[in-house]
Parts: structure tokens; C-alpha cells; sequence
């Protein structure tokens, strides 16, 4: 009764008024509700056909994460679903935040980007194609140093049976001083630093590693205090011994129509892909690089650094030999920050056994994605890969303009 009283002193024009908003809502939320009832259909027809066990994804928009999602198992065998804060390793996307904490020792002024690697290191560096040209951190960053890695020595790598029993400091030793037991002229392009764009994992290794020397502490501690900490990713680190293998995927191989298993493993040169984190985690560091280092009031650098990381580092009358600044197949890097599809989104992706990941955003920043898969996939296959991630960027966009609403989990 007090209802309908109350109903009664209502004018009837504004029920009319009432009722077009109530409609016009039910209608925006069951728009909302069949466009991720659609994602949701591509992901899984995707996965399905690629062989993929599990993926997460996360869309950013304007700094605040808008959706997130978990699909497939991170254990298969045991039915453990995928979920936003299952962990898994994600190769190179490791080499931004060795890219952070390298800014934060500039920052601290305790390294320079351009100054000689050999004013810092305990062994020298040279090419010996170019023996008086010194190589700088901004060329380690920007993978123009001229470093480049020898399969025979870089696959050795990677360990099958849990974290490197190799340090980083011996390993890079052996590989650069002329006497060590990894050494060849071959490690080396003979082409000018500065001069010649060639992406090289042991070069951000070496990278690093003179972090830790200005330091004065190993990497995985000093981004422990300094990064992970400040923006809570409490399911983040860099090696084994550091996670719950509880929360750890198990990590697969698709291929011939079969999904294998393969064991979890460590990496010696650890900065250039060694980050075990999970989906949520990772969207925080990433917003934090989109907002000039601050993610919901914990900042991990001063604004000017964090610039100077994501700014475009190649011009036209600074750039690699090799490198096409515009149109088809461009590219551009910043400081252990990439460029995909054609320059235009800014971000890194990373490949290595067992996973695929992103973590990209428009070049206004104001639209990311992240998505991980715990499988790795044959070149036939990464088509599909890289349908989900358009089918996300869809959705992320439809986002950003306000024409759906967040119902992700």
C-alpha cells in the first residue's frame, strides 16, 4: 500500500520518464551481456582449435582495469581452472620490468644510459669488430648494442630441472671475456653499436646485471622492494623458488592436434625473461607504466623517467640501419619498451616453451590489453592466438567508448 501511495503523487510524466531510463538500461546491460557473451564464444572456439589449456586476459581503459577473465585450466589433468591470478612465467614482458629498474637507477643517478658499460662492469665488454667503440645501456635497451645471441650457447640457458644452478654473473663472464668458456668473435655482430637493430635477450641480461652492480643487490630483491611490493603483486616473482608452485600453471606444448605437458623451468640470464606473475598483477605494473610510473598512489618512478622509458628512441636521424620508421613493418623501441603491428600499439609481448603472452596499449595509452595463454603453439596455429587478442582489443575499445559495461570476472 505505501507503494502504490507513493506511486499515486508520482506526476506521469516523470513515470514515463522513469520507465524510458529503466528500459534504456535493461537494454544497455543486455548489449553488455551479448558482446561477452560473444567474446566469450571466440575466445573458447579459439582455444579449442589451437589446442590452448588456459588463458587470462585483462582489458585496461584509462588507467583502471575494465575486465578480466580467466578461461581453460592452469592443470589440466586436474581440472584447476585458469583464472586472473593463476601465475605462470611471461618471457620477454620480464625485459620492462628490468626496464624499470634500470630507470630507477638512473633516476637515483647511479647509472647513465649512455655512459660506457665498462665504466660499471667488473669485466670488460668490447666487440672486437669495433674494438674502440664503447656500448652503452641505451643500446642494450633499444637492442642496437650489438650483442647478439649464439643459439648454441643462449638454448643452454634454459634449465628443465628448476632455477639456474648457474649464476648470471658467470654466465655473461664465460659469454664476453675473451678466456671464457663461451666466448666467440660470433657473439658479436660486426656492425657498429648504436648502428644496427638486432633483438638480444643476453644483452638485456647484461643489462640486468649492471643494474645490480649499481645497486648494490641481486634483481629479484631489489624489484621485490622496489616494484612489486609498492603495487602489492603478491603472486610476483623471478624464480621458482620464490612462487607457491601451488598458484604456478603447468605449461604445454600444442602441436599435430596433441597438448603435451613439459616441465617448468628456470633461466639463467633471468632479466631478459624470467618474471613469474599472473594476470592481475601484471595489470598493475601495467598501469603504472601507462600513468607515468603511478599506479593508485604507489609510484615506481618520477614522471621523467617513466617518460623517457616509453618515449620513441629512434628518429630518422637516429636509427638503426635496419629499421623502418613508417608504414608497413615499422618499429620503433623504447627503453626495453616495443612497438607491434606496425608502431602502432607500444608495449611487449614475450614467447618462450610453454606460454605466449601481451601486454599492449594504444599509443594514447588510454586502452590496453594483456593476455596470457599457458601454451605454446606451432606457427600454424598463432593465427588463432592472435584472433583473441583482436577480438580483446574489440571489446577494450567498446570499453573505452562507454558502449558496453564491465560484467567480466
Amino acid at each position: 500500500m505505501r507503494f502504490n501511495k507513493i506511486l499515486a503523487s508520482i506526476p506521469i510524466v516523470a513515470i514515463i520518464l522513469l520507465s524510458g531510463i529503466v528500459a534504456a538500461g535493461s537494454q544497455a546491460q543486455s548489449l553488455a551481456v551479448d558482446a561477452n557473451h560473444a567474446l566469450d564464444n571466440i575466445v573458447e572456439q579459439q582455444m579449442k582449435e589451437a589446442g590452448m589449456v588456459g588463458l587470462g586476459a585483462a582489458i585496461i581503459a584509462d588507467n583502471k582495469i575494465a575486465w578480466m577473465k580467466g578461461y581453460g585450466f592452469s592443470n589440466k589433468e586436474r581440472a584447476v581452472p585458469f583464472t586472473p591470478n593463476t601465475i605462470m612465467n611471461i618471457g620477454s614482458i620480464s625485459k620492462t620490468f628490468t626496464g624499470v629498474a634500470l630507470m630507477q637507477a638512473v633516476q637515483e643517478r647511479k647509472l647513465s644510459l649512455d655512459e660506457d658499460i665498462n665504466a660499471y662492469l667488473p669485466f670488460k665488454v668490447i666487440n672486437p669488430y669495433f674494438p674502440k667503440k664503447a656500448i652503452t645501456l641505451r643500446q642494450l635497451a633499444t637492442h642496437t648494442s650489438g650483442i647478439t645471441d649464439r643459439w648454441a650457447i643462449y638454448e643452454g640457458t634454459y634449465h628443465y630441472d628448476g632455477d639456474s644452478r648457474e649464476s648470471l654473473e658467470e654466465f655473461l663472464k664465460s659469454y664476453f671475456t675473451p678466456s671464457g668458456k663461451y666466448y666467440s668473435k660470433e657473439n658479436f655482430l660486426d656492425a657498429q653499436p648504436g648502428t644496427h637493430r638486432e633483438y638480444s635477450n643476453i644483452g638485456a641480461g647484461l643489462a640486468g646485471y649492471i643494474v645490480e652492480i649499481a645497486v648494490g643487490e641481486k634483481l629479484n630483491t631489489y624489484t621485490k622492494r622496489h616494484i612489486f611490493a609498492p603495487l602489492q603483486m603478491n603472486n610476483t616473482g623471478w624464480f621458482l623458488a620464490e612462487i607457491d608452485p601451488a598458484n604456478h600453471s603447468k605449461l604445454y606444448v600444442a602441436q599435430g592436434g596433441l597438448t603435451i605437458p613439459i616441465p617448468l623451468y628456470g633461466i639463467t640470464t633471468y632479466p631478459d625473461g624470467g618474471i613469474r606473475t599472473s594476470v592481475a598483477d601484471l595489470s598493475k605494473f601495467f598501469i603504472a607504466l601507462l600513468n607515468d610510473g603511478e599506479y593508485e598512489g604507489a609510484r615506481i618512478l618520477k614522471k621523467e623517467p617513466a617518460e623517457e622509458m616509453l618515449r620513441f628512441q629512434y628518429t630518422e636521424s637516429n636509427k638503426p640501419d635496419n629499421v623502418n620508421l613508417n608504414g608497413e613493418d615499422s618499429v620503433n623501441s623504447g627503453i626495453f619498451w616495443a612497438t607491434k603491428f606496425d608502431a602502432t600499439k607500444i608495449g611487449h609481448n614475450g614467447s618462450d616453451p610453454g606460454i605466449r603472452t601481451m601486454m599492449l596499449s594504444s599509443l594514447a595509452r588510454d586502452v590496453g590489453v594483456i593476455l596470457f595463454t599457458n601454451t605454446s603453439l606451432c606457427d600454424e596455429e598463432t593465427g588463432k592466438y592472435d584472433a583473441i587478442f583482436s577480438a580483446l582489443w574489440k571489446h577494450a575499445v567498446e570499453l573505452k567508448q562507454g558502449t558496453q559495461q564491465f560484467t567480466g570476472k
